[in-house]
């Protein structure tokens, strides 16, 4: 028995969007001014997402209950296992005694926490999300944050505001190859006009994590710095993105970043330093006494991250697990009964009505996290770790990490609902009847996207399709909307229920989510409005 998606239930489409919008209202409002734990607000969230599916939308209750089982699995897999197998390799380096070399290193570069800031959460934190993406970027490099004396509240902020330079390029630049899948537009093509708009974003972000570390004091007196990284990071992805395309640019930006400010600062050091105090294991370390090969071997384990995860997303790499290639057989495709193929997307949220698939994939060895876990066992065996330590660090890790793991789980959930039963779609359905004010509300609705699924694929694969429509109804280019969904899909994933989730485990911030969610919210904002902005005047000026 099928059922057919209802995008406006109520017979008016701002009506409807109100309805719809009401779970995702509720949960603001809990985490801001209710300041409710995570765990609870979005527990709530999804229990009135559920009612207002079978009650409003007339989704049937088993296809309602199903949607929300498929949300809980795939918040296990791949998402938790990425999270949990990141924060272990973490640990494991601390628990080894090697992060002090790590730390050290660092500070051999500059002994300024500002400057530390921009080569941890501004570049690394990109050249991970360009190999990675799926929150391991932001757990790891929030807790190296944490490890270098930064307060875990702004740490976990400052990554996750910095994650907005690198997010549209994710995990070899998948949600722009799926924009252009959804879209029928060359993902190329998408990828050279989101070079008009982004790279000045990411130009700006190191400016503005500085100010948000340190304030304008602490801007004026390391804004040298932030040029360099700002402009080496913002002029490589407007190249790569441009004559290359979208998978490389978060790993030759990084890159690039990391050198020009590591050969900067052997040049100019700021007059006042921001020195931050490192609480518990704080080893001092002689300058002299870093070699290459005590560095090399402290950073192993995320040298060795970087190594599995490049390896991960080669494409050669990926045929041994494609129908018929002689690993195939490692992936698991598991069919939600009832909803596979049983609820029907209808116009005009797709050219015509297409059965929306529920199938849930482990894939057992090609997945991100198993990268991380094999990072993790080779770092296990060269720094030659305990096994009793070993086995006490996953279970610390697991244990630390439960609450947040339970609030992926709930968020997640929501998006299934919100996805399956039309609500996501109501959403940008009625932004959609802006008419002429669209194409500044256009990155709204990718905002909206990402904010429900967490991240930028889903995001795209969601409402690409619709933005193309969109702007065939309203003459513009369809490429300018299709470009505009993941520009302000990425302005979300800091806010994202999920990000904030990943991130709070990841720093030891478990129950303090909503303050998280408040740290980032206004950055969320600004940034969208600007690329609201950039976009309507890119539909009026790309014809």
């Amino acid at each position: 028995m099928t059922w057919t998606q209802v995008y406006d239930p109520l017979n008016n489409i701002w009506l409807s969007a109100f309805v719809a919008f009401i779970p995702i209202l509720f949960f603001f409002l809990a985490l801001t001014v209710l300041k409710m734990r995570a765990t609870i607000a979005s527990f709530l969230t999804v229990i009135l997402s559920f009612i207002i599916a079978i009650t409003v939308y007339d989704m049937p209750t088993t296809m309602a209950a199903e949607a929300t089982v498929y949300g809980f699995g795939f918040s296990f897999w791949p998402i938790s296992y990425i999270v949990i197998a990141a924060v272990f390799l973490y640990k494991l380096s601390v628990k080894s005694g090697q992060f002090n070399v790590v730390r050290s290193s660092i500070a051999s570069i500059s002994n300024d926490a500002r400057i530390q800031m921009l080569l941890v959460a501004f570049a690394f934190n990109a050249f991970l999300e360009g190999a990675a993406g799926f929150g391991a970027p932001i757990a790891i490099t929030a807790a190296l944050l944490v490890g270098l004396g930064f307060n875990p509240l702004v740490a976990a902020g400052l990554c996750l505001i910095a994650n907005t330079a690198s997010g549209a390029f994710g995990a070899m630049g998948i949600p722009v190859i799926v924009a252009g899948e959804v879209s029928g537009i060359d993902p190329m093509t998408i990828s050279k006009l989101l070079g008009l708009s982004l790279p000045f974003i990411s130009f700006a972000i190191p400016f503005l994590l500085v100010a948000i570390l340190d304030g304008f004091k602490g801007l004026r007196q390391v804004w040298p710095v932030a040029f360099v990284a700002g402009a080496s990071y913002g002029i490589t992805q407007y190249l790569t993105v441009t004559f290359v395309g979208p998978e490389l640019p978060n790993i030759t930006s990084a890159i690039v970043c990391l050198v020009a400010i590591t050969l900067f600062t052997k040049v100019w050091q700021p007059k006042e330093e921001m020195v931050l105090e490192v609480k518990g294991n704080n080893e001092e370390l002689d300058m002299k006494d870093l070699s290459a090969k005590k560095i090399a071997k402290a950073w192993s384990p995320f040298i060795a991250l970087t190594v599995m995860v490049t390896v991960w997303s080669l494409p050669v790499f990926k045929k041994l697990f494609a129908e018929g290639g002689p690993l195939s057989g490692t992936i698991f495709k598991i069919t939600i009964p009832g909803l596979h193929n049983q609820v029907i997307k209808g116009q005009p949220i797709v050219p015509e009505a297409t059965p929306y698939p529920a199938i849930l994939t482990i894939d057992l060895l090609s997945a991100t996290g198993t990268a991380i876990v094999f990072a993790a066992i080779f770092s296990i065996l060269y720094l030659r770790i305990p096994f009793k330590t070993v086995m006490a660090t996953l279970k610390e890790t697991i244990q630390e990490l439960s609450k947040p793991i339970i609030t992926i789980m709930m968020v997640i959930g929501f998006a299934y609902i919100a996805n399956y039963s039309g609500q996501s779609s109501t959403l940008g359905l009625a932004l959609a009847e802006t008419a002429n004010f669209f194409p500044f509300l256009s990155p709204f609705v990718g905002w909206i996207g990402v904010f429900l699924t967490g991240s930028v694929v889903s995001n795209n694969a969601l409402f690409g399709s619709l933005q193309q429509i969109t702007a065939e109804q309203i003459n513009v280019l369809p490429i300018v909307l299709v470009a505009a969904n993941t520009a302000g899909g990425v302005m979300a994933k800091m806010l994202s229920p999920q990000s904030v989730a990943i991130a709070s485990g990841a720093v030891g911030l478990v129950g303090r989510e909503s303050e998280l969610f408040r740290f980032t919210l206004k950055y969320s904002m600004v940034l969208l409005i600007i690329t609201g902005v950039i976009t309507y005047l890119q539909s009026i000026l790309i014809t």
